[in-house]
């Protein structure tokens, strides 16, 4: 009968490095399950869905103040207009008017270039102002915009 060898006696090297012996080697199957984790998830997400809502209310928030300062122009204009095309005014009345109403709604800065026409029986009012981009900080004569009113008299 043929001598059997036992496992505990073989002659053959071990192919088994001694660091691998004490930590497997991952398999394909568990990293893509470590890599399909949540775990943390939340936080980044949270983090870049953040980001991005504040980024869209500061948007709409700076198109509303430009809308503002638009409609603020536009009232303050058709005023002036109305001013200078008073019976016995002078168009300087109607400058003079416009710039007070754009220096005490927004800023004196948005009140330096305002113009009066007066062309028979009406009355022009150009403001030309920044348009405002981050802030009341924007790109000069962005803004312009135009009242007519009818010469009283």
């Amino acid at each position: 009968m043929p001598a059997r060898s036992s496992p505990k006696c073989s002659k053959t090297p071990s192919t088994a490095s001694p660091a691998s012996s004490k930590r497997p080697v991952p398999s394909i199957r568990h990293l893509l399950a470590r890599l399909r984790r949540d775990d943390g998830a939340a936080t980044v997400e949270w983090t870049l869905v953040a980001a991005i809502l504040t980024m869209l209310f500061l948007s709409v928030l700076q198109l509303g103040f430009g809308m503002h300062v638009r409609t603020t122009l536009i009232d303050a204009a058709a005023e002036g207009a109305r001013t200078a095309g008073l019976e016995g005014a002078h168009p300087s009345d109607g400058v003079e008017r416009t710039t007070a109403l754009i220096a005490t709604a927004l800023s004196p800065g948005y009140a330096n270039d305002v113009s009066v026409v007066v062309s028979g029986a009406l009355v022009t009012v150009t403001v030309r102002a920044p348009l405002p981009l981050i802030g009341l900080l924007g790109l000069p004569d962005g803004i312009e915009v135009q009242a007519h009113a009818p010469v009283e008299g």
